[in-house]
């Protein structure tokens, strides 16, 4: 698609309707050293929300069961999917095999001394690395970022810069969220290792890569659907 073009396709779309926040809003003139970000859940919430992937709005999906509680804002990077690339790298990164991307856009935790009251909202954030996460067989990636312009991580270059307590908190977060008390067992979900800023910095680069392969072609067709119309007119 011509660039031009579908900037100003999406421009015109906003000006009817709520822009999707996973298609309609972008992921940032800067990325991937700095993104945007959806949030979707916040610090007390307990209430697991995530985005209902085809009306763009966010949607309960279960009520936390236990006492996990997400202790960062937690949302997604627009325009990007965990999907082929990411796998292989998760792969090349861990030596396991058949792994595959869990088709979600790529996960992202937002470290910042403010709180954040509810999810449903966008920031600025600049990745600093990541939890090598495996769901099953699929790659599940989280990320880990700073707010822009916080006042006390808003510094930090890469993970190791940030609280060791921090990063368990959200290591044990993810680990248990989905499980259920007295499991036996192999567990379902997985850290292999957390990774520094230049690791999520190509996470980041391979899911809009993911992205674009995918989604490209649907916009593609409808900006041809839309020129066809205007010549018939």
């Amino acid at each position: 698609m011509n660039e031009e073009k579908g900037k100003r396709l999406i421009h015109l779309i906003r000006l009817l309707s709520k822009p999707h926040p996973w298609h309609g809003i972008t992921i940032g003139e800067n990325a991937p050293r700095e993104v945007k970000v959806f949030i979707e859940i916040v610090p007390g919430d307990t209430m697991k929300y995530e985005l209902d992937k085809t009306s763009g709005y966010l949607m309960v999906d279960r009520p936390q069961r236990f006492s996990n509680i997400i202790p960062v804002p937690y949302g997604f990077i627009p325009q990007t999917l965990c999907d082929r690339r990411t796998a292989e790298y998760c792969m090349e990164k861990t030596g396991r095999k058949n792994i595959k991307g869990d088709n979600d856009p790529l996960d992202i935790c937002v470290v910042t001394e403010r709180s954040i009251p509810h999810g449903d909202l966008i920031v600025d954030a600049i990745p600093v690395g990541g939890l090598r996460m495996i769901d099953g067989n699929e790659a599940d990636d989280k990320i880990i970022a700073v707010l822009k312009g916080d006042a006390l991580y808003g510094e930090v270059k890469n993970i190791d810069q940030l609280p060791e307590n921090l990063i368990d908190r959200l290591s044990h977060y993810f680990l248990t969220y989905k499980q259920m008390p007295y499991m036996e067992g192999k567990k379902e979900v997985e850290i292999t290792h957390e990774f520094g800023k230049d690791e999520a910095l190509e996470v980041i680069r391979r899911s809009m890569d993911d992205y674009e392969e995918k989604f490209n072609i649907q916009k593609e067709e409808l900006l041809s659907f839309l020129e066809k119309r205007d010549l018939e007119e």
